[in-house]
């Protein structure tokens, strides 16, 4: 398995993986150094990561191997649905997956995401609209939505 921290704006995100494809990346709240090297396994993933945090890029393309239960994989693969710019609430993601009781399930499948921003457990808020819990702080959901915003507010003055 090979690993690389890069700079975002959110703070140092680690990627791991290897020619299988891409098994994690989680952002890390403590300062780490960054790599100065990137294995050839993780160039895309770190490339398209950049094109993402830089406004060039609103869905990626490089292999994933996300670790999980069955019940975790079918949610992630869910999320991977909701698209660029857009939410779906916790009980529009249970109804989804054909279970409305299961949305603490759900839930907690969304939290055990191990692809922050690739699956995009980020775009999932309440049925009220609220920002729900967020495993990188509700600070930086609101960033990402924020990002992922298709009409940016202009400042007036």
């Amino acid at each position: 398995m090979k690993t690389v921290v890069i700079n975002t704006p959110l703070g140092c995100a680690e990627i791991c993986g290897d020619e299988i494809g891409i098994s994690k990346i989680h952002i890390l709240n403590d300062e780490t150094e960054i790599s100065t090297k990137i294995p050839k396994e993780l160039k895309e993933a770190v490339s398209q990561l950049q094109d993402y945090f830089n406004g060039k890029r609103t869905d990626f393309t490089f292999k994933i191997n996300p670790l999980g239960t069955d019940f975790q994989k079918n949610v992630w693969q869910e999320l991977l649905n909701i698209p660029f710019g857009k939410t779906c609430s916790y009980l529009d993601l249970s109804k989804k997956l054909g279970d409305v009781k299961a949305i603490r399930a759900v839930a907690s499948a969304n939290g055990k995401n191990p692809l922050w921003i690739v699956i995009p457990c980020h775009r999932v808020i309440g049925s009220d609209g609220s920002l729900t819990g967020y495993a990188g702080g509700l600070w930086r959901k609101k960033w990402l939505l924020e990002h992922e915003n298709p009409v940016k507010q202009e400042s007036l003055f």
